[in-house]
Parts: C-alpha cells; structure tokens; sequence
C-alpha cells in the first residue's frame, strides 16, 4: 500500500482550487472580513472562534492574529488538506485546529462553546449555495448565548435593470442586424438566472428594494424557506426594462467604543467595486421601454425547492402599476403618487408614522439553493 499524501488529495480536484483561488483574490470580500475582524481585536483577543467552511483558512488565520487563543477551523472538503499546510507555514498550528469534517458532525471537546463565528456562506443573490442552514446549526449548537457572528446580518436587494451587454452587440454585428437572434437569447434565458456585472448606469430602480433582511444572530433555518415582495419603483431614467437585478450586502459587528467608527459592510451591488458574486439578473423574455418616472410594478417569490433543499425557485411577475399598492412615499410619476409626495412633504411627522405603518418587507422563509430556477409571468 502506497502511504498516504495528503497533498494528493486537495490537489485532485483544479476546479476546487480555482474556486478558492477566485475567492481569494476578491478584494471587496477578503478585505471585509479582514477588516472585520481586525477593527475588533480588543474582542478577539483570548476567544474562542469557529470558522464554519474555512477552506484555505484564510479568515482563520486572520482570527488568530487578531488574538483568539483557539480556532476550530471546520471544512468538509479536502481542501481542508491544504488548509492544514497553510496554517502551519503561518505558524498557527498551536491556534488553529483545522478539522476535516461537516459542521453537523463536528463534538468540540468537553462540548465546549465558542464565543465567535466566522463565516463565508454566501453564494449567489446570498442563498444559492446552500451553506447557510450549517452556520445557523453551528450557531444554535456552539455559540455561548452572547456570542458574535461574522458577520451578523444580510439584506438581499432588488431593482429593475437594462442588459445591454448581452443584445446590445446584436443591434450591428459586423454590419448586420441580428435582433432576431437577440430575441431568441432572451426567450432562452428566461428561465434561468443570469449571474453577470450590471454597469451603475444600467440601473433603472429609482431606489434600490429590499426583499430581505436575514438577522444571523436569531434567525431560524425555517426562517429561510421563502421571502416574497410586491413592490412599484418609477424609473429613474429612458430605458429599455430587461431584467431584475439581485444583490446583497453583509454587515459585520462593530463592538468597538468608538462612536465615530462605521461597521464593516460587504456590498454586491452594481454601485460597489465588482466581487465573484456579480449580480443575479432575472431576464424578462420582452424588454419594455420605459422613461424617466414610469412606474415599474413587480411581484418577485423566492421558495426553498421541495426536493432539493438547496435549491431556489425564483418567479418574478411584472404586475399592472394600476393594479397594485403604491408604496409611501412612491418614486414614480403617476398623479395620485406626486400629490402623495406633495402631502408628504407639507406633512413631514404624519407622512412618517403612514410610511412605517405601510412600508413592510414581507418575510415568510428563505432557504438554500444549488442551483437557481426563475419563472417570469408577465401578467
């Protein structure tokens, strides 16, 4: 029998470590949680911490030199491998314990509590790989009661969108027009999410809608089953309504005694520097020209699969802006909303207390997706 390599292992698979290696090099992400945990060192020193799906390990050593006085480096990959050789070359073997299993199966000694997590769960549009039902079992089964997640909540952000990256090109392709051709790309990708980089400009959202804000400290796994939102936003430009673009953002902790100091935030979206998430994009199978105050309603439903728990299925509706609710106050141009705005205006402290009485995110429950289906109804 041939001895054992681990270094066989994690490097029998490229594709793993051209994931990670894309992970890496995302600056806006690393540097988040670089920054996270470094701007509260005064909280890590002498911890306890767990780093539920730590690959590379990079955010565990980061833990380390903050302070903590353990790491629970948990991977179910054989990455984990890999994992085990770069703690050691940064000289934290006696900080870090990189474990090579699933968090579900992980028993710490003397069933002992951590005071932190530490976490890179998310996938695209936040939920689609799945991993955040681990980090919630692994909060529920080692964190003490005031202990901290990193980072501590999510919101998933929507807003109509132009593509032109994927037809514009079609309008004059080497001298000849193929909108025909466009058109048949679009009527294929209905159905399928589009993971791509939305240009500022190609935002048509007046303001930016939140679908959901995800609290990592209280939210239960049965929280996340399906998320569901109603909304009218005007247009904030002339323009072609392609799509319907999804990002997040993360918050991390700020447990600093510095009033003046801002938490740490991961931004997705289109307004930020560009990570390996991009941006989810929801292809209408025909664009609508809208200008500059038209209404856009739409209806967007995100369900856990019911065979595959992994899984999303995402039905967005382009709804009939008469038809439906306006919220308080509206971004569009239709009449009854400006003279809502006008009301508003004169009537500050009123027009407050109708806003928050009407403006809600609807939450149901939200789950994990490997892989993303999308229906559009354009009724």
């Amino acid at each position: 029998m041939e001895p054992h390599n681990p270094a066989s292992e994690y490097f029998t698979s490229y594709e793993d470590l051209e994931i990670h290696k894309l992970m890496l090099e995302d600056d806006p992400r690393t540097s988040a949680y670089k920054n996270a945990i470094m701007s509260n060192k005064a909280f890590f020193e002498g911890k306890v911490v767990m780093d539920v799906g730590c690959g590379t390990g990079i955010l565990s050593i980061f833990c380390a030199q903050a302070g903590a006085k353990k790491v629970y480096a948990i991977e179910a990959s054989k990455i984990a491998g890999l994992a085990k050789e770069i703690v050691k070359e940064n000289k934290f073997e006696d900080v870090i314990e990189v474990i090579h299993s699933k968090v579900e199966d992980v028993q710490l000694p003397g069933n002992n509590k951590v005071d932190a997590i530490v976490s890179e769960w998310m996938g695209f549009y936040l939920l689609h790989e799945g991993m955040l039902d681990s980090v919630i079992m692994a909060r529920d089964k080692f964190l003490k009661e005031d202990g901290e997640m990193f980072p501590e909540s999510a919101t998933i952000y929507l807003s109509p969108c132009s593509v032109p990256s994927l037809y514009k090109k079609w309008d004059d392709f080497h001298g000849v027009s193929m909108a025909a051709l466009a058109k048949q790309f679009r009527t294929s990708k209905y159905n399928k999410p589009e993971i791509l980089n939305v240009q500022a400009e190609d935002v048509l959202g007046c303001d930016e809608v939140a679908l959901c804000w995800i609290n990592l400290k209280e939210d239960t796994v049965s929280d996340l089953d399906s998320y569901s939102i109603q909304h009218v936003v005007g247009a904030n430009k002339d323009g072609a309504f392609q799509g319907l673009c999804i990002w997040f953002e993360c918050v991390f902790p700020d447990l600093s005694d510095n009033a003046n100091h801002n938490p740490v935030r991961l931004d997705t979206g289109p307004l930020s520097t560009p990570t390996h998430w991009k941006q989810t994009v929801i292809i209408l199978p025909e664009e609508q020209e809208v200008e500059l105050g038209d209404p856009i309603a739409f209806q967007l439903e995100m369900c856990r699969d019911s065979v595959n728990k992994r899984r999303y299925n995402l039905q967005l509706s382009i709804l009939d802006p008469e038809a439906v609710e306006h919220p308080l106050p509206c971004t569009c141009d239709l009449t009854k909303c400006l003279l809502i705005k006008s009301y508003m205006l004169q009537h500050p402290e009123e027009s407050e207390k109708n806003a928050m009485e009407t403006n809600g995110i609807e939450e149901e429950a939200i789950d994990d997706d490997d892989d993303m289906d999308s229906e559009n109804d354009d009724s």
